[in-house]
């Protein structure tokens, strides 16, 4: 029998127990889950049909939203004060990561304690930091955001609160996506939650538009069946 349940050491190191995506939405492998105790990730097309699912006892978590932006549709933003470096300290932006996603899947997930989630996205930014994918954006040579990315997908983005409302989102976003396309990509992509509003306004006015979109869905298994 083929196993469906792809192991995510990634998540389990922060949660404390076993975290795994699901790579098919059909029954076999949601009855995969019956059989294993831990929390599970399903993403499946919005149009899909969600019976079986919930009868599996999965619970919508989120819909993701995945603009994508060519290159000769991005718009320059400007700012003389901002500049980028891949260069700097990682304590610098620890701090912006730990508060900075409160829109996040695992944020709303009750099964799930709030600073766990926090340590998900501090950990996972520390991973890229680590492979060199990570932007400094200085705004008069302080550390104002960051913008972390793999090949040409932008995957977080984090600005400190002390510059939010100021006008710099834009700019900002705009210089690290000059300075990935300038690595080569034609085409750069991202994923944004449908609730984070502000999140998508700003793509969208740099040029990005909706490609494709999924919904996700998390299930948190404690006790196995009698017999298993």
């Amino acid at each position: 029998m083929m196993n469906y349940l792809r192991e995510t050491p990634w998540d389990k190191r922060n949660f404390g127990i076993d975290t795994y995506e699901l790579l098919s939405a059909e029954e076999e492998a949601l009855a995969q889950t019956e059989q294993t105790t831990g929390h599970f990730t399903l993403k499946v097309d919005p149009w899909h049909n969600k019976k079986k699912l919930h009868d599996y006892g999965f619970y919508y978590m989120d819909t993701l939203i995945k603009p994508a932006c060519p290159k000769q549709d991005l718009i320059d933003f400007r700012d003389d004060g901002i500049t980028i470096s891949s260069d700097g300290e990682f304590e610098s932006i620890r701090g912006i990561a730990e508060e900075a996603f409160i829109h996040g899947r695992f944020h709303r997930d009750f099964n799930i304690q709030s600073e766990l989630a926090d340590l998900r996205y501090v950990n996972w930014l520390k991973d890229l930091y680590k492979k060199g994918n990570v932007f400094f954006l200085f705004y008069d040579g302080e550390v104002a955001a960051f913008f972390a990315y793999q090949e040409n997908r932008i995957l977080l983005i984090g600005m400190d609160k002390k510059f939010r409302g100021r006008g710099l989102s834009k700019p900002l976003v705009s210089m690290g996506c000059q300075s990935l396309f300038a690595k080569g990509h034609d085409t750069l992509i991202t994923s944004v939650s449908a609730i984070n509003f502000p999140s998508l306004q700003m793509f969208y006015s740099l040029g990005f538009k909706m490609k494709d979109a999924e919904e996700v869905y998390h299930k948190y298994n404690v006790h196995l069946p009698d017999g298993v």
